[in-house]
């Protein structure tokens, strides 16, 4: 037999061999063994080629084993299906997690806020001290904190001290706070039944107008004030208060005539009493915003006389 029939022998040998563990399930190839001394000896040795061929067949199907039956590979057994049981007719299929959805639940319902802490009128005075929070301590004579009733229903909050609020330490006690008096007295109330106060402390120089941080300063203790006179009704006097109160920067001749609320707090913003000071005509509107703010208390306005 040549050479090159000897391999054709040898390659169909060899296919169908692979056909064979394809066919049994086997994967892989079994590793050769390993050749002895003797038979690397005898490779090595001169030989016809007759010989050369039958020695390397012999080899090769020594190498990759012949399809005997003792070194088949039995495939794995078969398993029996599974019987499911069939769901009753009134039981919901179990469906895999990840297609279970949710049902939207409603968003917990937010803790009520704590409700801040009333101080005394005394004790936000103590706190205020000999303020320099802002640039106004450097050039105030007093403090002006604020007067009246502690227990007020009716609560007046301007805008800053002037001159001679300055000089006594006492909010609204110049001209337009003379106005002022008379007009809580045509409400039917006297200086001793409210509480009067201002957004700022500290008198501005030349009486101008309080600055963003100036009022940023002094806000908290009007906060506070107003916090610990929980009153029925603030009266904002002029832009400022308003403005202040209610963080709307609408004009005070749009504002005022309508009721407003701070805080939970009944607020009705109208004309500073500088303002009508300067303007006579304007009182007249002011008294239709104070007499609105009179009927909350029950109160008439007084009879015209004759």
């Amino acid at each position: 037999m040549s050479d090159r029939e000897d391999l054709s022998e040898l390659v169909r040998d060899l296919r169908g061999h692979l056909s064979w563990l394809a066919d049994n399930g086997v994967r892989e190839l079994p590793a050769p063994p390993r050749p002895s001394a003797a038979s690397v000896q005898a490779a090595n040795a001169p030989a016809s080629s007759s010989t050369r061929s039958g020695s390397l067949r012999d080899a090769v199907r020594s190498a990759v084993g012949s399809p005997s039956p003792t070194r088949a590979v039995a495939p794995p057994p078969a398993q029996a299906p599974v019987a499911v049981p069939r769901p009753a007719a009134n039981v919901i299929p179990f469906a895999p997690r990840s297609n279970i959805v949710a049902p939207a639940q409603p968003p917990p319902a937010s803790a009520p806020a704590t409700p801040a802490i009333r101080r005394s009128l005394e004790e936000i005075r103590a706190e205020i001290g000999a303020c320099q929070r802002c640039k106004l301590g450097k050039t105030r004579t007093n403090l002006v904190f604020g007067v009246g009733n502690p227990k007020a229903e009716l609560v007046f909050v301007g805008e800053g001290p002037g001159a001679d609020e300055d000089a006594q330490g006492i909010p609204f006690v110049g001209k337009a706070g003379q106005l002022l008096t008379k007009m809580i007295e045509a409400m039917g109330f006297s200086r001793d039944d409210v509480y009067i106060c201002n957004v700022v402390k500290c008198r501005p120089p030349g009486n101008r107008n309080p600055e963003p941080d100036e009022i940023e300063a002094c806000e908290p203790f009007l906060k506070a004030q107003l916090a610990s006179l929980s009153p029925k009704v603030i009266v904002a006097l002029g832009k400022f208060a308003a403005q202040t109160l209610l963080r709307d920067t609408t004009a005070i001749t749009r504002l005022r005539g309508n009721w407003r609320e701070y805080c939970g707090i009944r607020l009705m913003p109208t004309f500073h009493p500088a303002y009508l000071l300067r303007s006579p005509a304007e009182k007249a509107k002011a008294w239709e915003d104070l007499k609105l703010v009179m009927k909350v208390f029950g109160k008439e306005p007084p009879a015209k006389k004759q």
